[in-house]
């Protein structure tokens, strides 16, 4: 006697089609819960962004972020500084970065930006700097951050890292996390408490965060430097697989 399928021949056909699909379903899901989470939500401008663009703003974002941490991290271990002029570390910070976002210089700063606002952080001479030396030195590091990011906070198409502009940056970074570590007072004391290795504990997030700073900038700046050897590279590329890309096709096995 012979036995009928458990399934008609389309019905079968019809659950194999929508398993795979659960599958594929289902591998979109976990490649969801697999991501970083770092991603940002599509945004109105986006189409007016290369990958290359996409690239740069993401690294100015955590470059950003870097600095805001280190700035809560000075304010901690340095408390007189925020209160020459705010309530609270948090509300320091506010002033500081709304002045920054919106191009208004800090007054003490008397319209210093980049390399001249942390040349003033660190200043000791006989009219020493007055204001908030943190302060000084978010506005230094973030104005070059902008500029070397194509004077932009936000990148499209007509804009680019300027490789040279980043390069300097990642620089003058460095040497201000050295003068953060070395420059002293009249008095002979640290003029700002940054990294802290004791029997207190461990405080480190200077040097850490402002490395990932250095290390984002010079990859900027070679990804910068590459970008126009690259085009004739790429175009050349594009062009010899779309007149031979179907080609191979048909006599791939």
């Amino acid at each position: 006697m012979r036995h009928l399928p458990l399934f008609p021949s389309r019905s079968r056909h019809a659950m194999l089609c929508g398993t795979a699909a659960w599958l594929l379903g289902v591998a979109g899901c976990s490649s969801v819960i697999n991501s970083t989470e770092r991603a940002q939500p599509y945004a109105n401008n986006e189409w007016l962004q290369s990958g290359a663009n996409r690239i740069a703003n993401l690294a100015l974002r955590d470059n950003l972020q870097s600095i805001r941490r280190v700035q809560l991290s000075l304010y901690r271990r340095n408390p007189r500084e925020w209160r020459k002029w705010a309530k609270s570390p948090e509300d320091a910070i506010q002033r500081t970065w709304d002045a920054v976002m919106q191009g208004t210089p800090l007054p003490e700063l008397r319209g210093a930006v980049g390399i001249d606002a942390i040349r003033m952080a660190f200043d000791t001479g006989p009219q020493t700097f007055q204001g908030d030396r943190v302060a000084a030195l978010v506005v230094g590091w973030a104005s070059m951050l902008k500029e070397a990011n194509g004077n932009t906070w936000d990148q499209t198409m007509i804009d680019g890292v300027n490789a040279e502009n980043s390069y300097r940056a990642a620089r003058n970074v460095e040497i201000s996390l050295w003068l953060i570590s070395s420059k002293t007072g009249p008095d002979g004391q640290p003029l700002l408490l940054a990294t802290e290795i004791s029997d207190r504990g461990r405080n480190l997030v200077t040097d850490r965060e402002l490395s990932k700073v250095v290390a984002r900038l010079d990859l900027m700046a070679a990804q910068a430097d590459e970008k126009y050897r690259r085009a004739a590279l790429d175009f050349s590329q594009n062009l010899f697989l779309g007149s031979l890309g179907p080609f191979f096709a048909m006599v791939k096995p």
